[in-house]
Parts: structure tokens; sequence; C-alpha cells
């Protein structure tokens, strides 16, 4: 019953999986940015490409 006590009290493992939840969250956030940069990087360079013609 001890052991089972203890196991309950120990909070190592909710703070490893906040951290999980966080650096998810920043990932999700690059992708979208680079998403939306990479779609007018595109185009920018379609440009020059089109004007260098």
């Amino acid at each position: 019953m001890a052991k089972f006590l203890k196991l309950i009290k120990n909070n190592k493992g909710a703070t490893a999986i906040e951290y999980g939840l966080i650096a998810a969250l920043i990932a999700v956030a690059a992708i979208g940015a680079m998403q939306s940069i990479g779609g007018k990087l595109s185009t920018t360079f379609n440009n020059v490409s089109n004007n260098l013609k």
C-alpha cells in the first residue's frame, strides 16, 4: 500500500507529459508558419522567374 501511495504522489511523469505537449504545440505552430511562408516564397520565385524571361 505504501508503494501505491508513493506512486500517486510522484509527479515526474506529469511534467514529462507537459513538456511533450508544449513541444507538440510549438511544432504545430512552426509547421503552420512554414506553410504560410512557403506559399509566399513560391509566389515570389515565380514572379522573378516570369520577369527574367
